[in-house]
């Protein structure tokens, strides 16, 4: 039996927004994956608990904003993880518990910048897939790129959460870089 290839995007998602929605729908199609979870992030080793909006709303908001896209789930499963995430325990929780799944790990350019830094990244490198995309100021050599690296060439997707914070708090106009539904949440539950 054909196990199913599912690419890992772990993120804050504080909040999802439509540059997160439509970058997975890419790489769901140009990495030929048959899932991509959105695994929601309680704790980043590499970000500030500080603006970090509670674990439930943020899961809440991205599974709003994919009950429209049947082969993209908003995923808890690091919920349930010692804190904080490092992906390499991650990776292995999930090898553990869907041995029926081949696991693609999924990273901006800015964080395969960064990745000699990462706990374990040469084991995650010898163990699974890395799927990377492009992100402003991060230049990255495809000839030097490991066996089991693919970059997968798209546009640049500008759109961060700290500017749609930025404008929530500010009063201003933010709704066209969320999901509509997500944009509703928002409003209705005064986060932000």
């Amino acid at each position: 039996m054909r196990r199913i290839r599912t690419g890992i995007f772990g993120g804050s998602f504080n909040p999802i927004h439509n540059g997160h929605v439509a970058l997975a729908e890419r790489i769901l199609k140009k990495a030929r994956l048959d899932e991509v979870w959105l695994l929601v992030t309680p704790q980043n080793p590499w970000k500030s608990q500080s603006e970090l909006l509670d674990d439930s709303k943020r899961l809440e908001m991205a599974r709003l904003a994919l009950e429209d896209h049947p082969r993209l789930v908003a995923s808890d499963y690091e919920f349930h993880l010692p804190r904080p995430s490092y992906t390499w325990n991650t990776l292995q929780s999930l090898v553990q518990d869907f041995p029926d799944r081949i696991f693609s790990l999924i990273v901006g350019g800015d964080n395969w910048a960064k990745f000699n830094s990462w706990y374990e990244h040469d084991k995650i490198l010898a163990h699974h897939r890395i799927i990377v995309y492009p992100r402003r100021d991060a230049e990255i050599d495809i000839d030097s790129l490991p066996k089991r690296v693919r970059l997968i060439p798209m546009d640049l997707i500008d759109i961060s959460g700290t500017e749609i914070r930025r404008r929530i708090q500010e009063g201003l106009p933010y709704q066209d870089l969320v999901p509509r539904k997500v944009a509703e949440y928002i409003e209705k539950n005064k986060v932000y």
